[in-house]
């Protein structure tokens, strides 16, 4: 049952019983749709206690008296919102009392009450309405009632609103799989009462800037093709052929992706690795200044925050650092975008000051695959750039249904996010210490998982995100993993070579934890002798680049064998220059990229995981006739290309 919750917070206690009675009898005599009721809390403790323990509560009302200094609240509004910034604040201003001049308290409110006016159903009306703006979604709704209005398609997309599949004899099953309202949504560009993705000025650019305000950002846009197609998008739209990108070698593979089509000079900064696990953490804080200090004319500079694994930089000096050099700051918060609506996970890269942030809302959050949010807080942003960047890889006939769900997942978390987050952390604290109880099975903590290199770094771990140690089970990774999907109907997130990894997210339920613990503690009673001396090859270190990763790319090269006919390392690679970038996967971090010599280590390393990783996929490889080839520049091609430095 949808349930919100005013918080009146004041030492007037015959204030608060006159209010308190007012603004409860105004809900019961008037339209309540959000089913708004009234609490009430004495002093700025008890407000921020409340606000902790109820994730309902949606507004806040501050006598102006309980800060002497701002006559306005401003103080407990100012730490109110930086413990839940999705809260609407209002203060309570007493007769001839004036706005705070001061721009933080100004920042922190949303408005103001006159107590001695006392228009108690005047101020139900005002935060009944504030309620109808954050949990709008003006382009959900424009999609339902358009579909509502039944229309007959003589346009795009050729399933006519599912009518071409309904009652088929070979494909309705998909009509019904699917169902109705989907495939009625389904809608062309052709549709204007649904704005335009391309160039919105209706529905779509109402939700965007709703999902501006929610995350903390200048401005946010909607992309229907994923994280991997944002990240694109910035690069080419900060970064000209040549200028120089500092870049954590453990980025998303788009990321490298980003640095051939924008012609951009990478770079490369090695991660740290935890080669007793197989996890690759963040680049080391001093590996980061010292590249800031020695490119201080990059264009840009690139994190991953949180990782796959749930490391988390901390941002705000490194941003700091690199502001000062007049870098700009991307951050990929893919597996974060979550983090604004709980205290536990931020600051976030856009609080931390990053100039751009993208992150998959699919992942986390409840959208759709490939529905992704791109946020900018650049002050210097070309927006005209942009757009041109990101209509050259957006499609023209985008999915609707997409946009839809971002639209509700923003409204989600606004209305609801820290109560569903509590829930998360509370659910991933109890399957960590269900998991540890089987004496088998041992969820790694901070210590475990931060490779030494960063100790000192101030990383945090995403608890959400549990990495689980199987190593005294006796079983392997991939063991494991079909045990779970066959027996017991449970798909996890990913495994190294001795390590589960299990996503917490608001889409948990204590009865899938149930079924989980179940399914460890059985797993755990069937353990075998442990397996000693499991490691994962360690990635080499970066070699060199010889020439611009786009150079190598759009060149013919010729390709060589990984294996010679002996089945050795090919020693004909050495010294050669890597066309592709390749990538296990997982983890994703590429072993070379385009542009990048190749030596002993390099071929050792590809050719152990051949062997040895019999479940790990290796992109940019060219498989002919069964075996695996690298692309390499022919000698003419690296002749003729220019080199790097």
């Amino acid at each position: 049952m949808l349930r919100c919750r005013a918080l009146l917070v004041s030492e007037d206690e015959p204030g608060r019983i006159a209010w308190l009675s007012g603004l409860n009898g105004a809900a019961a005599q008037l339209d309540n749709p959000w089913n708004l009721g009234f609490d009430a809390a004495e002093d700025a403790p008890a407000a921020i206690e409340a606000l902790q323990g109820d994730g309902d509560i949606q507004l806040v009302l501050i006598d102006s008296r309980l800060d002497r200094a701002g006559r306005d609240g401003g103080g407990l509004a100012s730490a109110l919102r930086a413990l839940r910034p999705e809260l609407s604040l209002y203060s309570l201003l007493a007769h001839g009392d004036l706005p705070s001049s001061e721009p933080l308290a100004q920042e922190a409110l949303d408005g103001y009450f006159e107590v001695d006016d006392a228009d108690y159903r005047g101020w139900f009306r005002i935060l009944s309405a504030e309620l109808a703006e954050k949990a709008a979604t003006p382009f959900y709704d424009r999609l339902k009632q358009y579909v509502a209005m039944a229309k007959d398609s003589w346009h795009t997309p050729g399933h006519s609103g599912g009518d071409s599949l309904k009652g088929s004899p070979w494909v309705g099953d998909f009509y019904d799989f699917v169902g109705e309202n989907l495939l009625r949504a389904d809608l062309s560009v052709s549709v204007a009462m649904l704005d335009s993705l391309l160039h919105p000025t209706g529905v779509i650019a109402e939700a965007q800037k709703l999902a501006a305000k929610a995350f903390g950002a200048r401005r946010t846009y909607f992309a229907t093709n994923g994280t991997s197609t944002s990240n694109k998008v910035i690069f080419q739209t900060l970064l000209a052929p040549g200028d120089t990108v500092l870049l954590d070698r453990n980025c998303h593979k788009s990321v490298h992706h980003g640095v051939i089509l924008s012609g951009a000079r990478p770079v490369y900064l090695d991660a740290s690795v935890n080669s007793r696990y197989g996890i690759f953490g963040p680049v080391p804080k001093a590996t980061l200044f010292a590249a800031i200090e020695a490119h201080a004319g990059a264009r840009a500079l690139i994190l991953t925050s949180c990782t796959y694994d749930g490391l988390r930089y901390d941002l705000a000096p490194i941003v700091s650092a690199a502001h000062a050099a007049g870098i700009k700051v991307i951050v990929d918060e893919a597996w974060y975008g979550f983090a604004r609506f709980h205290p536990a996970f931020r600051p976030t890269a856009l609080e931390a000051g990053a100039d751009y942030v993208t992150q998959s809302t699919h992942k986390v959050l409840s959208a759709f695959s490939q529905a992704s949010m791109i946020h900018v807080n650049d002050p210097a942003f070309d927006e005209h750039l942009f757009r041109e960047n990101f209509n050259m890889h957006a499609s023209t006939s985008p999915q609707y249904a997409l946009i839809a769900s971002l639209d509700v997942a923003r409204k989600q978390a606004v209305m609801e996010g820290f109560r569903l987050l509590a829930r998360t952390l509370r659910l991933a604290d109890e399957m960590r210490a269900r998991i540890n109880s089987t004496g088998v099975f041992r969820v790694l903590e901070l210590d475990d998982l931060i490779p030494d290199e960063v100790r000192g770094d101030g990383i945090l771990l995403d608890s959400t995100k549990l990495t689980v140690d199987i190593a005294a089970s006796g079983f392997s990774a991939d063991e494991l993993q079909h045990q779970l999907f066959d027996r017991f109907n449970i798909q996890i997130e990913k495994t190294t070579f001795s390590t589960l990894t299990l996503l917490f997210t608001i889409g948990s339920t204590p009865g899938k934890m149930l079924r989980l613990y179940d399914a460890m503690a059985r797993l755990a009673r069937e353990a075998r002798p442990a397996r000693a001396g499991l490691r994962l090859p360690e990635l080499p270190r970066f070699t060199r680049l010889a020439c611009l990763p786009r150079d190598a790319f759009y060149e013919g090269g010729e390709l060589l064998p990984l294996l010679d006919d002996e089945g050795r390392p090919n020693a004909a690679l050495l010294e050669r220059v890597c066309c592709d970038q390749i990538v296990p996967y997982p983890p994703g971090i590429p072993v070379l990229v385009p542009g990048q010599q190749i030596d002993m280590s390099i071929v050792l390393y590809l050719a152990r995981l051949l062997r040895t990783q019999k479940s790990m996929e290796i992109h940019g490889l060219a498989e002919v006739d069964g075996e695996f080839h690298v692309r390499v520049l022919r000698a003419d091609e690296m002749e003729r290309l220019p080199g790097v430095e």
